[in-house]
């Protein structure tokens, strides 16, 4: 008895162990700018800046093994021509298009080159329910202080094994 019991343990271990990782959708960041540089000359090197965050952010969690990260191309223009954040679940029906179980949006919210805010949010595709929102501030609108930034909420907020479990 014993000896079976040990291996329907095994059994469902090594089924765990192989289960397929979810297949998530990672938007490209937006931006909302209120900066006065902003206003008058536009945000032409954050735009740069939303896209290498958003493809460092898909790289990382792609190469942790615990996301399949879906391609979004075939719904990049309509993705692009929403404001993701306010178009009332249509984030959702796109990463749904995509066969997607989980979906990130993303957002920079830059009030001058020194107050910048990135923001993760991370929902289930099926209920719409958010799993985590992950924030962090910096101070500095360079190449460097976005990709560090971004490297720190992945590292200690989205891969982190306890962050946003209640206990």
């Amino acid at each position: 008895m014993r000896a079976l019991i040990c291996f329907a343990a095994l059994l469902l271990t090594a089924s765990v162990a192989f289960a397929d990782p979810p297949k998530l959708a990672v938007f490209d960041f937006e931006l909302i700018d209120t900066s006065l540089p902003g206003e008058f000359y536009g945000s032409k090197p954050e735009e740069g800046r939303l896209l290498r965050i958003s493809e460092q952010l898909r790289k990382e969690l792609a190469d942790s093994g615990k996301f399949l990260v879906l391609d979004i191309a075939p719904v990049r223009d309509a993705a692009r021509r929403a404001n993701l954040q306010a178009c009332g679940g249509c984030d959702l029906k796109l990463a749904g298009e995509l066969g997607a179980e989980l979906e990130i949006t993303g957002m920079v919210q830059k009030v001058s080159n020194l107050i910048i805010n990135l923001n993760i949010y991370l929902r289930d595709v099926k209920t719409g329910a958010m799993i985590t929102a992950a924030s962090a501030d910096m101070r500095g609108n360079t190449d460097e202080s976005w990709t560090r930034t971004m490297s720190y909420l992945i590292r200690n907020r989205l891969l982190a094994p306890n962050y946003g479990k209640v206990e």
